[in-house]
């Protein structure tokens, strides 16, 4: 199964903060904007997201169709077609794709430890 470009949104109390903390092990601002309390930082390969105020916990974040510098594949397994076939094999998701739709879309379910995972397409 192959889920896209992969990365960690981080639930942050202080976006200044946690943007020196990581930019001290060498990530730089990729995307986003600080004025609205969210941004992209990346090292090499390793892309983690800084959300303040956004989100109750930690996520990890899959983007169907996106390669790991936010570029669009040439082909890929759409969400919805991801949200089958995990269905089939028994997940429950908390927010679903709607399966009558093309092109963007999110569906989010959690891990045994309620770790939510976040499926979202851009393209």
């Amino acid at each position: 199964m192959e889920l896209g470009a992969f990365s960690v949104g981080l639930a942050v109390e202080d976006l200044a903060a946690s943007m020196e903390f990581y930019g001290k092990l060498g990530f730089t601002q990729y995307a986003g904007d600080p004025a609205q309390n969210w941004v992209i930082m990346k090292n090499g390969h390793a892309n983690i997201g800084l959300f303040q105020g956004m989100l109750e916990k930690n996520v990890l974040i899959f983007n169907p169709g996106w390669n790991q510098d936010a570029e669009a594949l040439g082909s890929f397994t759409d969400v919805r077609e991801l949200q089958r076939q995990l269905k089939a094999q028994g997940a429950r998701f908390d927010a679903e794709a709607d399966e009558a739709t093309t092109g963007p879309a999110s569906a989010i379910l959690a891990d045994p430890d309620g770790n939510p995972v976040y499926l979202d397409q851009h393209v």
